[in-house]
């Protein structure tokens, strides 16, 4: 359940319990192996709680895809695509490294890879429907396109938090910006 702000205050810390619950989880296990009665005992609330705001898990899962989608693309509101590729590039560090670590673990377990795909798919439509070079590319183009993007980006965070975040971000972004801009602009060139 969504937050509008206008909740009672029990309300609010129930949701807000559960969705902490839930990160604890992600963070220890895969989710396929998360029960929503260990939910429920994380968070102390009995199941018809839970079930109250949430149908079942893939629920609860995909509000937290569409917040932490939400909150990215606030942050990239008004830059276009292909244009701005380095500013939403630094944006999704930035925005990445304040997450936590239930975020890193979507971001990087490859358990998780359908969960982030959806997320992905959603930042995607949302950043390149505008942008009027894209929409001139054929399907195969803007799919290999989007994947060379995501796919070096989503590397180049993986390798930070692998090598335990000991590059300063800034770096990690020019070098990321440096392979991925030559590689898009020479794309369009054609």
């Amino acid at each position: 359940m969504i937050l509008r702000g206008n909740e009672d205050l029990r309300v609010v810390k129930t949701i807000e319990g559960i969705k902490e619950a839930f990160e604890s989880l992600i963070c220890e296990k895969d989710y396929g192996k998360i029960t929503v009665k260990e939910l429920c005992d994380k968070a102390r609330i009995n199941k018809k709680t839970f079930y109250h705001y949430y149908e079942t898990l893939d629920a609860l899962l995909e509000e937290m895809q569409m917040e932490l989608s939400a909150g990215f693309l606030e942050r990239i509101k008004g830059l276009k695509l292909p244009e701005d590729l380095d500013k939403v590039n630094r944006e999704f560090f930035l925005y990445s490294a304040d997450q936590g670590l239930s975020y890193e673990k979507i971001t990087c377990s490859v358990t998780y890879r359908s969960i982030r795909d959806d997320m992905i798919a959603k930042v995607n439509d949302a950043g390149w429907r505008d942008s009027k070079q894209y929409q001139k590319l054929s399907d195969f183009e803007k799919r290999l396109l989007m994947d060379f993007i995501n796919n070096s980006t989503l590397s180049a965070y993986r390798a930070w938090i692998e090598n335990g975040k000991t590059m300063p971000l800034e770096e990690v972004i020019e070098i990321n910006n440096r392979i991925q801009l030559g590689g898009v602009k020479e794309f369009f060139r054609h």
